[in-house]
């Protein structure tokens, strides 16, 4: 999709003024996480969107160099870097507070987001003649749709230029009912350009339903590459899988429950040479048992993640270690992520784990690619 940036610093603070207006909800996104949120305010420099997640979750999930908001607006969709400078209050409510983007990105609006899961839909037209018939919705846009008409058109009822009347409720919020533009006319298949454009009242439900689909697309599309990138044969071997580099073997039983669905978790002493044979069976992450505060240890496993981070992405798990000082370690030696470890982070843990495997997957790096540095 083509795109366009707005740089201006007045045309981007008046895009997010129109959007914390609105409480416009938005996508807070990392290259292994993603949470919904909403826009609440612009204060000086700063952008406050909703907490949704824990304080915790929020300071070391989202710390990253590479962190991003998406969001609807009007017929298309923008996208900005932004930092994470901490957390806040408005209102009563927790806040995050985000840096101002530099720059923002907008889809071009000729070339709109068609979605093509709607449902069962049934639509409604009307021809010039003001003859009535009914169709099924095939997709839909913020600027068109495509629609299969249940039955064959009377010879000449109905050509490309058209205008028509239709009537689109696509749910309980939103009911389309406009005019249109016949664009193409193949069979009993009828592409829509809508004309004038929805009203407001309409056009911002829409846009943001729209949006949402949009967002789990890119999910279905991630989980659908990393099952690719299964073996073949559950029998293959070796298998791609987690190696668990520690000596605990507690902590291998809970994380084993969480972490094994399709990928095997695999627990091996922090050595360099059970390091080295377990890469070769090519795992899609190596996890790194960081546990207290011993410097001799330290050592041991930063070498240990040398040899691993240019054969797999590598996590940092920490226990009895303060969250700062394992950010402080991920950052120096150049991790994929790092976690601090209770037993109720583990639906955090889960969706960490799939988002780095997915991000490297979908990268196309493999697990013998050269690793990129992350926070």
């Amino acid at each position: 999709m083509v795109t366009n940036i707005l740089k201006a610093q007045e045309d981007i603070q008046g895009v997010l003024a129109q959007a914390c207006a609105r409480r416009e909800m938005l996508i807070l996104a990392t290259p292994y996480l993603r949470f919904e949120s909403s826009f609440v305010a612009l204060e000086g420099e700063e952008l406050h969107v909703l907490a949704t997640m824990s304080r915790e979750d929020a300071l070391f999930g989202l710390k990253t160099g590479d962190l991003r908001i998406r969001f609807p607006h009007g017929m298309g969709f923008f996208e900005a870097p932004v930092q994470l400078l901490g957390l806040g209050l408005q209102d009563g409510r927790r806040t995050l507070r985000l840096s101002l983007p530099k720059t923002v990105r907008e889809n071009d609006q000729r070339v709109a987001y068609r979605v093509e899961r709607v449902g069962r839909v049934e639509v409604t037209f009307s021809t010039p003649k003001s003859e009535i018939f009914t169709a099924t919705l095939l997709d839909l846009s913020t600027s068109g749709a495509r629609i299969h008409v249940r039955q064959d058109l009377p010879e000449g009822s109905l050509h490309p230029g058209d205008r028509i009347l239709v009537s689109i409720p696509l749910n309980g919020e939103i009911h389309l009912q406009t005019g249109a533009t016949v664009r193409h006319l193949r069979g009993r298949n009828l592409g829509l350009h809508y004309q004038p454009q929805p009203e407001k009242e309409t056009l911002a439900p829409l846009s943001r339903w729209v949006f949402l689909r949009r967002e789990e697309e890119r999910e279905r599309l991630a989980h659908r590459l990393e099952m690719a990138s299964l073996p073949e044969s559950q029998n293959r071997v070796p298998e791609l899988g987690i190696l668990l580099i520690s000596a605990d073997p507690e902590l291998e039983g809970e994380l084993r429950p969480l972490l094994e669905g399709s990928r095997t978790l695999t627990r091996l002493a922090p050595s360099a040479q059970a390091l080295r044979e377990g890469l070769l069976a090519k795992p899609v992450l190596v996890i790194f048992h960081v546990g207290g505060a011993d410097l001799d240890e330290r050592r041991r496993l930063k070498t240990l993640l040398e040899i691993a981070q240019h054969r797999a992405p590598t996590l940092l798990l920490g226990t009895e270690v303060d969250g700062a000082t394992l950010f402080e370690l991920a950052s120096e030696w150049k991790a994929s992520s790092s976690i601090g470890w209770h037993a109720n982070r583990g639906p955090f843990l889960q969706r960490l784990v799939q988002g780095i495997i997915r991000r490297h997957m979908d990268a196309g790096e493999g697990p013998l690619a050269p690793r990129e540095t992350g926070p």
